[in-house]
């Protein structure tokens, strides 16, 4: 749980979100700087998950980017080493690198499964006249994959559009789905995630459906009036919801190879923000000892240090990578799949 310093300085961040600046992920593909024989490193802080008393880790790992590590027995040695240093909020999802990255990480866990607080995500898109149905399909090949009989946090995938965001809420929709999936306890939390416009989240929060948690952008490029950080995230904690950052400098690491920021300065602005966690791409054990050290050692930013980010990234709309990406039954459509 975040110590009396930090809880006042969300308490003020909140207070003052129309000024403070946009926040941010960090860049889990930039190059990293730490030696693999770096020693133990931890333990990671953990916050508060939403409006619940469960505690998660500040620092999460990103299921998508752990497949593209060099191998299963790598992603292993990462993910026992995240526990290690504390990381016990792993994420994932249906679709991600056609199942692998959720056979990876099942792999993974075994045997340390109840040291994790477990999401993945569901990816009907909310399309068709079958979305329950494929919806429970899609959660028994995550449960066989992930070698699991139950999720911590289920999350609906990737809302991109008002009638995407109303299907979830009709009969036959995904939301009979997770409830029918609590009651028989395959979940324990629910939310959904999205990167294309907060307007998009704000619909699905007007239905003040009880939702645990929401996964959203919050790069120092999207500082704007009309961003995520400042319309969905004071929403999203007014509603008790876990708000759960991604989307690392808009996508990838050129801000950092274009030296306007730093990785540590990105990973220190989104710890600021009133979040739960901060969802890493890693696919390599020197980027988990990077990341790991800075959340820590984490220390708030100042609001004018976050003000001094945010001014500097905010017009650099270029880099908001993700607002061009989308999701359609596991198959990019336009850029890329994130």
């Amino acid at each position: 749980m975040p110590n009396k310093p930090q809880q006042q300085h969300r308490r003020s961040f909140l207070k003052a979100l129309s000024t403070a600046g946009a926040g941010v992920v960090f860049a889990g593909n930039a190059p990293a700087v730490l030696a693999a024989d770096t020693p133990a490193i931890g333990p990671v802080p953990k916050r508060k998950f939403g409006r619940h008393a469960e505690m998660v880790s500040s620092l999460a790992l990103g299921g998508a980017t752990l497949a593209k590590a060099e191998s299963l027995e790598e992603a292993t040695r990462i993910a026992h080493a995240a526990i290690d240093m504390g990381v016990t909020f792993f994420d994932n999802a249906w679709e991600y690198a056609n199942g692998r990255a959720e056979e990876w990480m099942g792999t993974a866990l075994q045997g340390k499964r109840d040291q994790v607080f477990l999401m993945t995500k569901v990816c009907t898109h909310n399309k068709g006249q079958e979305t329950k149905e494929k919806a429970l399909a899609m959660l028994e090949d995550s449960l066989r994959r992930l070698k699991t009989d139950h999720l911590d946090l289920w999350q609906v995938h990737q809302i991109l559009t008002d009638t995407e965001a109303d299907s979830i809420f009709i009969p036959g929709g995904v939301l009979e789905t997770i409830e029918q999936a609590k009651k028989q306890g395959k979940i324990r939390y629910c939310g959904f995630t999205g990167h294309a416009h907060p307007k998009v989240h704000l619909r699905v929060l007007a239905h003040h459906y009880p939702f645990d948690s929401v996964q959203m952008p919050m790069s120092v490029f999207d500082a704007r009036e009309d961003g995520f950080q400042k319309l969905v995230l004071p929403e999203a904690c007014k509603q008790g919801l876990a708000p759960l950052a991604m989307k690392t400098l808009g996508g990838n690491a050129k801000p950092i190879k274009d030296g306007l920021v730093t990785s540590e300065e990105c990973l220190r602005y989104a710890l600021s923000l009133p979040v739960t966690t901060v969802v890493s791409g890693i696919d390599s054990m020197a980027w988990l000892q990077k990341n790991a050290r800075v959340a820590a050692t984490f220390k708030p930013l100042s609001p004018s240090e976050m003000a001094e980010l945010g001014q500097r990234c905010a017009s650099k709309k270029e880099y908001e990578y993700y607002r061009r990406w989308a999701y359609y039954d596991g198959r990019p459509s336009g850029a890329r799949c994130a």
